[in-house]
């Protein structure tokens, strides 16, 4: 929903019936978006934005963008966003690696010994 005076915008992130209009009716104010200080002030309730979106909520483009910043989308979706960091992977136990690892080097070195039997073939 905008806000603010002509040539100044501010926004309201808000939770709205999809048929109702831009700065028409809304259920609940989620947040607020201030894009014309430099960074952006970005305000959003996490816990309310996390709780419309298990709800069902289908936030737009831009305000799915708002969300992925503040946090509350990797909240609500269990995956780290594009703007985060990813998380450290757990290392597998060595007992584990190693087996598997074992017959793999002893296949690619068949490989190389018969790549080189077939090198010494084709030179002669």
């Amino acid at each position: 929903m905008r806000m603010g005076k002509k040539k100044q915008p501010t926004y309201r992130v808000v939770a709205a019936d999809s048929r109702s209009p831009r700065n028409g009716r809304f259920i609940e104010i989620v947040g607020i978006y201030d894009p014309r200080p430099d960074p952006s002030a970005i305000r959003i309730d996490n816990d309310k934005a996390v709780d419309w979106l298990r709800k069902g909520a289908q936030p737009t483009d831009s305000v799915r963008k708002l969300l992925e910043i503040s946090g509350a989308w990797e909240s609500y979706s269990g995956t780290p966003s594009t703007r985060t960091a990813p998380a450290p992977k757990a290392a597998p136990a060595k007992a584990e690696a190693a087996a598997p690892a074992e017959p793999a080097a002893a296949e690619v070195e068949a490989e190389a010994d018969e790549t080189e039997a077939d090198t010494a073939e084709a030179g002669e």
